[in-house]
This record gives structure tokens, C-alpha cells and sequence, in this order.
């Protein structure tokens, strides 16, 4: 068996070794994606992203346990979703999946409530394509965070919704009852 960096070192030698999802998602690489048959590492987190990603993780997990729904929250946890193994920047799991899959090493299918924060080297259209991946794969409601617009777009099956500064975020399916001021999240100040 490879170690992590064995295998991190046949991915960027000129003859990368081929690695199957089912391959990845069993014995997956730090900061790692599988897209598109490549194994493709998670790159343009900025600082603000971080904040964001970590404020954000911190109110889910807060609402989930004052209001007793349970579950948990995870940031970079990696998911299948029906063509890739990805690693959504926050992510929230129900109590129901959380006692099926809490010792697995990924989830077999895409988190119920996902949130993608952005990058500088991101497109929107990568994102809303990430976002569609993730609906047809278990997921009931993403949120597209996008920093330098102070935009939050929370996409469901059943509607979309732009959100700005000055204005709350509340999720639509997951999670329920939970609301906070957009600019609590994006470090507005």
C-alpha cells in the first residue's frame, strides 16, 4: 500500500498513476479532489475565505445545537457525488446519515446542505456547475458564497435566491429555523 505521499508523488510525476472515484474515496489525499478522472488539489484559499468558511461552519453548528436538530457539521469532508469526489468548503450531515456513515471515509453521496465559498481563481460557472452536481446528488440546498460581491446565492430543486449585504440568510430546506445577518458571515466591516 502507497503512503499519502507516495501517492501525491506519482500524481505530479510526468506518468501520474490512474486512480479510480472508488480508489480515491477509499484512501483519499489531503486537500484533494477527483474531478473528471484527475486528481485535482483544492488551491486559492484566502485568508477572508477561511474566516468565512470557519464563521459559517460555527453558526450552523450553533443553530444545530440550540435548536436540537442534531447531526453535525464538517468543513472539507469529502462526498461523492454522482461523477466526482469533491470536498464542499462547509458542509452539514442529519443525524439520520451521521448514524449510517459517521466512521466512513467519505460520504457515498453529496452532504444535504452544502456551502462553496469563492476563490479568486474561481468561476461562477464553475460553481453554479459544482452546485447542479451536488443537487442531482443527494443534496437538498447549496449556498454559493462569493466574498468580493457580498453575494450568497442558495440554490434549491425548487428556487434560487440572491442575498446581499445588509440582508439575513435563512436556509430553505436543511436545517431549520436558521437565520444570521449576511454580514456576520462575509467579515463584512
Amino acid at each position: 500500500m502507497l503512503t499519502s505521499t507516495e501517492r501525491i508523488q506519482e500524481t505530479t510525476s510526468p506518468q501520474p498513476k490512474v486512480f479510480s472515484l472508488e480508489d480515491f474515496l477509499n484512501h483519499p489525499l489531503e486537500n484533494m479532489e477527483w474531478v473528471d478522472g484527475q486528481i485535482v488539489e483544492k488551491t486559492g484559499m484566502t485568508l477572508r475565505h477561511s474566516l468565512i468558511q470557519a464563521r459559517l461552519s460555527y453558526y450552523w453548528r450553533n443553530h444545530m445545537l440550540s435548536s436540537g436538530q442534531g447531526g453535525e457539521v464538517y468543513t472539507e469532508a469529502l462526498c461523492r457525488t454522482n461523477k466526482q469526489g469533491r470536498r464542499p468548503d462547509v458542509s452539514y450531515l442529519t443525524p439520520e446519515l451521521l448514524t449510517q456513515y459517521a466512521n466512513a471515509t467519505s460520504l457515498p453521496q453529496s452532504f444535504p446542505l452544502i456551502a462553496e465559498i469563492a476563490s479568486p481563481d474561481d468561476s461562477a460557472e464553475e460553481l453554479f456547475a459544482k452546485a447542479k452536481e451536488y443537487l442531482e446528488s443527494g443534496c437538498q440546498e447549496v449556498w454559493l458564497i462569493y466574498p468580493e460581491t457580498l453575494w450568497i446565492i442558495i440554490i434549491t430543486l425548487e428556487k434560487h435566491l440572491l442575498l446581499t449585504h445588509g440582508e439575513n440568510v435563512t436556509t430553505q430546506t436543511v436545517l431549520p429555523g436558521f437565520s444570521v445577518a449576511i454580514d456576520e458571515i462575509l467579515a463584512f466591516s
